[in-house]
């Protein structure tokens, strides 16, 4: 009842009749608030007359666009667009603006932008379109102008502007806009490309010079190549990016090697000279100690014990240096010289404590003979000042035999006094003050007139030499007060490591030592002993395992003289120089690895080392010598080969094999290594070289065999053969080509097989088309004798006696085979239905020549035929020439032939030649 009700008691605009529907909303007022409501329901009924009225009521924009977002209809679309366009009903334009910014519609906005009646409207819809189909759309339509121009302005695609300057026709501007931006797009997208390849050119050069190895030029070419890459505009790809990262990283690093390197190297030449400096002024202590031993006035076991000292010093200093860096040559022969001199003197020395006993017994017993003897016998270097024992004896001798005269004496005076001013002046304190108490004692032996003479001479030497121990004890007194200040801070600091410690105290002693006894205070002395007591006693742990490590490298170059000790007395035969070369390399590096080692070793496992180096490296020269003489054999036979008269290409694979003989060799001395190569190599080049030539003349041979295949290929394509009697010039251009072969690999060559091919086939088909049609013109000449034959045959059928038909010109031999089997046929006639089936066959046969069409009821004739065919190309090739003379043979040769049977056959036997004929004529 209550649907019932509803539906009597339902307002009219609620009515199921759309017509009374609308007539209802007619009524409605749109600016009642109620019947607003009404007409915004009626907006969304069902039919569409009466969604058209309600809307027609309506003229707010802003409602329609409330009621779009709620339901959406092709009506309300349509009016909300008319109420936007313009119209006498529409709102302000200021309304109708701030309205479009709420639309997102883009067909809402198309016809907003294309129907507008204002060009502000239109501009602000077009602002709103951000579809490129359909801002050139307007581009192309819009009734204004300006609106045209800002959507072209808007279109950047490539497509969409060539689409605009071709389709557009009625405004040149937006054309010549179009044409403007896709110029610079091309422009841009050109130099895009160009900066893209630049970087891809710059990136392919950066990894090139990634991949190489340093050079000098090898990092300004990287800060080159690196300047370019930033210099760049456009941003490079993601993998661009990686791959330059990485060549950078490379190249840096190889960089970075070869100044790691630099420094190690420079770090090595500072180190070596270093060592040189601290061996030119060890050579230069025992030179000194040497000449202040020979100027002294007498020589005692003390001197000797301080020179043999200084001698262990010296060359436990001078082998922990060389275990770093090997000796200059010219600081090693001095270092060896002076080692031989002293030497010398202790030979000279021992030889004395042995006869001292003698000596003094043969003095107390006042022996002259026994002393000069002895004398002799010591061998008592003329050089050396005597010692105080064989003073005596000198002394003793002097009656007998004088070493010295007076002369001489005042000479040497002389010549020390000279010395003794020249050592004031360079600085040498201390020989020459051992020089001045020499001359001080030997003054006292001159004569009154020379004393007097270089007395004056001696004490203003011996002032100076005062001076000089004045300046030296001035100069050393703050110096050591500074050293023994510093000790007592070394020996507080305990961050230092014990290396650095141990480093600093061996210096500072060394400089408190170089002092001497110059500004000598027991204070200074007691305190700097202290402080150098507390750092020996806080790195004795060290020390102790300073002399283990010592112990181990000693071990471990005994370890090494052993092995190669067994390399050198078991070599092989055929070792390679350069392995050799790199054991001595290797060797000589694990020799100073194994550093230091305890004193009193380095003098004998360094002459041990030095034996095995000096035995190594002549083991390398034999190897070397021997690859010399090898490699110098390898050269004669390369000049054998290249004054050989086989083929170059031969001669330069037997060179390969050589050339691979001579990397297998190794290499020989130096010098002699590169002469070998040079002309080794010089030998080689004249034989590729020739190869090369060789080369040449085939590459042209074989290119004048091509241009001449080619003439061959243009002449037979320019000829046509007339007659089949041509087939020789075909063949005669076979031959030629058969004779070209084999022409170069290469596409010109296969095309032009292809074309030779193609043109030969060509000819020979139309040669054999030639001669069937020479064959069937000769059988039409053979028709009046064929008329004969089958007039004859008529009479025989008809009962007359057998006649023999003469031929009226030449025939070939098998048409006459064919004439006589005719004549022959007549004697002895066979029955009409076997020369009618012969017929009939030889018809059928003829019409698959000529690819004609066969009857259904001679198919089983056309089977047994190709059969027949098949079965002789098993024996010999036919061609279609010789097949139609053998039919056209048999066709003479089968009768008698009644009329009836000729008649029915003839037709087509001739319809088909004339096929074949015509056919093979075009």
């Amino acid at each position: 009842m209550s649907g019932l009700f509803r539906r009597f008691f339902a307002p009219r605009w609620q009515h199921r009749d759309p017509a009374i529907r609308r007539q209802a909303l007619v009524r409605l007022d749109p600016t009642q608030f109620q019947d607003r409501e009404q007409l915004e329901q009626l907006v969304g009924d069902e039919d569409a007359s009466v969604r058209q009225a309600a809307l027609a009521r309506l003229t707010d924009p802003a409602q329609l666009l409330r009621l779009r977002e709620q339901q959406d209809s092709p009506e309300l679309s349509a009016r909300l667009l008319v109420l936007l366009i313009g119209q006498p009903e529409s709102p302000p334009l200021a309304k109708r603006l701030s309205l479009i910014e709420r639309i997102d519609d883009a067909p809402l906005l198309t016809q907003l932008a294309l129907h507008g009646d204002n060009q502000e409207l239109r501009l602000a819809a077009l602002e709103r379109l951000q579809d490129e189909e359909a801002l050139i759309h307007q581009a192309l339509e819009n009734g204004i102008a300006a609106v045209r121009h800002v959507a072209a302005k808007r279109i950047t695609s490539e497509q969409g502007l060539q689409r605009l300057s071709r389709e557009s026709r009625r405004d040149k501007q937006v054309v010549r806009l179009a044409r403007e931006r896709l110029n610079r797009l091309r422009e841009d997208a050109a130099q895009n490309e160009a900066q893209r390849a630049k970087r891809e050119r710059i990136l392919e050069a950066l990894e090139q010079h990634a991949r190489h190895a340093w050079e000098p030029l090898y990092a300004g070419r990287y800060r080159h190549l690196q300047r370019e890459w930033e210099n760049l505009h456009d941003l490079p790809s993601a993998d661009q990016e990686r791959r330059y990262q990485e060549a950078s990283l490379r190249s840096r690093k190889i960089i970075s090697d070869h100044e790691a390197q630099h420094q190690v190297i420079a770090s090595a030449n500072r180190k070596r000279i270093e060592a040189d400096e601290a061996r030119q002024a060890l050579i230069e202590a025992l030179e000194e100690d040497l000449v202040s031993l020979q100027r002294s006035e007498r020589i005692t076991a003390q001197d000797m014990a301080s020179l043999n000292a200084h001698k262990r010093l010296l060359i436990n200093r001078w082998q922990a240096l060389s275990d770093q860096h090997a000796p200059d040559i010219t600081l090693g022969a001095r270092y060896t010289q002076a080692l031989a001199r002293q030497d010398e003197i202790n030979q000279a020395w021992d030889r004395l404590e042995q006869h001292a006993e003698m000596l003094s017994d043969a003095l107390q017993r006042q022996d002259s003979e026994t002393l000069r003897q002895m004398l002799e016998a010591l061998s008592w270097p003329e050089d050396l000042p005597p010692t105080p024992l064989l003073k005596q004896v000198q002394k003793y001798l002097v009656n007998d035999k004088t070493t010295e005269t007076d002369s001489q004496q005042i000479i040497r005076f002389e010549q020390d006094l000279e010395e003794f001013e020249r050592l004031l002046e360079s600085g040498a304190f201390k020989p020459a003050s051992r020089l001045h108490q020499s001359l001080r004692q030997r003054s006292e032996t001159l004569t009154a007139e020379q004393h007097r003479k270089h007395q004056p001479v001696l004490k203003r030497l011996g002032a100076q030499l005062a001076e000089l121990r004045d300046w030296r004890s001035f100069v050393a007194g703050p110096k050591r007060d500074q050293l023994c200040h510093a000790i007592n801070e070394l020996a507080d600091n305990s961050a230092l490591s014990d290396s650095e410690l141990d480093r600093r105290h061996r210096q500072l002693v060394k400089e408190w030592k170089d002092l001497g006894d110059a500004a000598m205070d027991r204070e200074l002395s007691a305190s700097f002993r202290a402080a150098s007591d507390r750092i020996r006693a806080r790195l004795n742990a060290w020390h102790v395992a300073q002399e283990e490590e010592r112990q181990r490298n000693l071990e471990a170059r005994i370890a090494l003289c052993e092995q190669l000790e067994i390399l050198l007395e078991n070599p092989d035969e055929n070792a390679d120089p350069d392995a050799l070369r790199l054991i001595r390399d290797r060797s000589r590096e694990q020799w100073r690895l194994f550093s230091p080692i305890p004193r009193g070793h380095g003098e004998s496992t360094g002459h041990r080392f030095g034996h095995i180096r000096h035995a190594l490296q002549a083991l390398i020269d034999q190897r070397a010598h021997e690859i010399g003489v090898a490699k110098q054999a390898l050269v004669e036979e390369a000049r054998h080969l290249q004054s050989g008269s086989e083929p170059a290409s031969k001669r330069a694979e037997q060179v390969k094999r050589l050339q691979q003989r001579w990397r297998e060799l190794g290499r020989a001395p130096k010098g002699e290594e590169q002469a070998l190569w040079r002309e080794f190599r010089s030998i080689c080049d004249s034989i590729f070289a020739a190869r090369e030539n060789e080369r040449d003349d085939r590459a042209q041979r074989a290119q004048d065999r091509l241009n001449a295949m080619q003439a061959l290929v243009e002449r037979l394509d320019a000829w046509q053969p007339k007659s089949s009697d041509e087939m020789s010039l075909l063949n005669q251009a076979i031959a030629e080509a058969e004779a070209l072969e084999p022409l170069p690999s290469g596409r010109r060559s296969e095309g032009m097989r292809k074309r030779w091919t193609g043109i030969l086939h060509s000819r020979q088909e139309r040669l054999e088309r030639l001669a069937i049609s020479e064959e069937a013109l000769r059988w039409q000449h053979l028709g009046p004798l064929l008329e004969t034959h089958r007039q004859a045959d008529v009479r025989v059928l008809e009962g007359h006696a057998p006649e023999d038909i003469e031929a009226p010109f030449a025939l070939d031999e098998d048409m006459k085979r064919a004439h006589e089997q005719r004549n022959k046929a007549r004697h002895q006639p066979i029955d009409s239905e076997t020369v009618a089936s012969e017929l009939a066959r030889l018809r059928v046969h003829l019409t698959l020549l000529a690819n004609g069409r066969i009857e259904r009821e001679d198919e089983p004739l056309r089977l047994a035929i190709q059969v027949k065919r098949l079965n002789a190309a098993r024996e010999r090739t036919l061609t279609k020439t010789d097949e139609l003379h053998a039919i056209l043979c048999d066709i003479l040769a089968a009768g008698p032939v009644s009329k009836a049977i000729w008649t029915r056959e003839a037709n087509e036997l001739d319809r088909v030649l004339t096929q074949l004929a015509n056919h093979s004529i075009s």
